[in-house]
């Protein structure tokens, strides 16, 4: 089996519709054993926290991609486990460890800006958890690279798109979205992951770096729903900043709302991943932003007519 994939979100499944269609053979490994359904694509239930059973499965592995997600709620748990059972397996099989990374380890940035070369400096608890994931599987001698990404547009992608916007737009009713909704964000697409990730595993010079997934240039929140309501052909809906007390206090009991309030700063100031290096290195370049929003309502869509 040439190619191992962890995780059966929209960056999992993307990255084995990609191989496959290349006919490549893929085994999709998670808890449940779900993933796409294709004659080319082995699904098996497995706990990818479990060393022995994940390095059977990787035992002929040229490449183990790292797709995972744990509930935000659940890292602390979670990801070491994971991580160091996936390093295990490929130092085992000899494979590439092919890492879905973020932005998480830069932290705060003066004004916003962050390259491949920006001090992984982040003090908040899931930011040293990616650190470490990072430094462990650098410091294990694999071979191995990370693809970073920013937030996610795209089918599937959990999001500021989908999991405050897209309700809002649905409804008709005004959106108020946690950050400053007139700062520039960079998003990215979540076939532009996949299409990294399966590049760069392939690419001798990709191994030992961090690499950040082409995205196109940053916008505002009320720009990208302005955008996304031209691509679904739905009326406009008015954008709001939601108070940045208002995440902070609600997490004092609630414990998703305190993960969220963590990371903010993302969102209440200037938010910019260059990507250039990536696209000048491998020749890759970002989707067009109308594709993946046309993409993310056509998705929605399909979803509104299934509740029907």
């Amino acid at each position: 089996m040439s190619h191992v994939i962890i995780g059966s979100g929209p960056i999992g499944s993307g990255v084995a519709r990609l191989l496959v269609e290349q006919g490549e053979r893929v085994r999709m490994v998670t808890r449940s054993g779900s993933g796409p359904e294709h004659r080319l694509i082995e699904r098996v239930a497995a706990d990818a926290s479990d060393a022995r059973r994940l390095t059977e499965l990787a035992r002929d592995a040229e490449v183990i991609y790292n797709c995972a997600n744990p509930k935000y709620t659940e890292w602390a748990d979670k990801w070491f486990p994971m991580n160091n059972a996936m390093i295990a397996a490929a130092k085992a099989s000899g494979a590439v460890y092919a890492i879905t990374g973020n932005l998480y380890g830069y932290g705060p940035q003066p004004g916003g800006r962050m390259t491949e070369d920006t001090p992984l400096a982040a003090t908040g608890r899931k930011g040293r958890i990616r650190i470490k994931m990072w430094e462990d599987a650098l410091a294990s001698g694999i071979r191995t690279f990370e693809a970073r990404a920013s937030d996610y547009v795209g089918a599937g992608a959990v999001s500021t798109l989908s999991a405050v916007l897209l309700p809002a737009i649905n409804k008709g009713r005004t959106a108020w979205a946690p950050g400053d909704v007139d700062a520039p964000h960079t998003f990215t697409y979540t076939g532009d992951m996949a299409r990294t990730l399966v590049t760069l595993a392939r690419d001798e010079r990709a191994p030992g770096q961090a690499w950040h997934v082409p995205s196109g240039p940053a916008i505002t929140m009320r720009e990208l729903a302005a955008r996304y309501c031209a691509a679904a052909g739905v009326p406009r809906v008015r954008v709001r900043s939601l108070p940045r007390f208002v995440m902070r206090t609600a997490g004092l009991v609630v414990p998703i709302a305190r993960e969220l309030a963590e990371m903010d700063y993302q969102f209440y100031a200037p938010f910019h991943m260059d990507s250039s290096r990536t696209e000048r290195t491998f020749g890759l370049a970002p989707t067009d932003l109308e594709i993946a929003l046309r993409e993310t309502a056509a998705a929605s869509e399909a979803t509104a007519a299934r509740r029907m």
